[in-house]
């Protein structure tokens, strides 16, 4: 062989090489992009799940269906904290019976098997069941309350009865992300003002 024999063989292999590398990078590009985009949706769907609930649920604080057996609203709500609230309903299907539910935010050591450092569970508990929830990527949960004035009332909030409003902040990531590049989704509620709260 000879000398220009050895250069083209030696070019070729370089070349082949970039090739290959641009491949191997194009792969990742499209595997983290894959990642990316699919991470961002159901971070979108989980946050829609979260507050649709939330919603539903606050919006019948101190409702009955039997609306004799809840007769002060300002008594409707029975605690409350930044990071949990406990409340009288009526829990679907509506029967006329007065149900107790909470919600409150987990800590992060439950869910220390999931990648991101940050997700807890967001807890539903109704009367003396169980708490349930589910691993929905939820990492910030908080309220924050107003008085009938539009004040906000400082914690620890020892009178519930003053709460007329509440602002409500959710935060919701991926539970596992490509390369821990998590994405995330916030929600804020302005002002959630219960009707039978406001019926007073």
């Amino acid at each position: 062989m000879g000398f220009s024999t050895l250069l083209d063989i030696l070019g070729s292999t370089v070349i082949g090489g970039l090739l290959f590398m641009i491949l191997l990078r194009m792969n990742d590009t499209a595997t983290q992009n894959t990642f990316t985009f699919a991470g961002e949706a159901q971070v979108q769907q989980n946050l829609v799940s979260v507050v649709e609930l939330l919603e539903y649920d606050f919006r019948k604080i101190g409702y009955c269906a039997d609306f004799t057996k809840i007769p002060v609203p300002s008594k409707a709500i029975i605690a409350a904290d930044s990071t949990s609230i406990k409340f009288l309903t009526d829990v679907y299907p509506a029967d006329g019976v007065v149900d107790t539910m909470r919600y409150y935010l987990g800590s992060a050591d439950e869910l220390s098997g999931t990648p991101n450092p940050r997700d807890k569970m967001l807890y539903r508990v109704v009367n003396s069941e169980s708490p349930k929830g589910s691993n929905l990527g939820v990492t910030r949960f908080s309220i924050t309350y107003f008085n009938a004035l539009g004040n906000k009332i400082p914690f620890p909030i020892s009178v519930p009865g003053e709460i007329y409003t509440m602002e409500i902040d959710v935060k919701v990531e991926n539970t596992a992300a490509y390369n821990e590049e998590y994405s995330n989704a916030f929600w804020r509620q302005i002002r959630l003002a219960a009707r039978n709260i406001r019926n007073r």
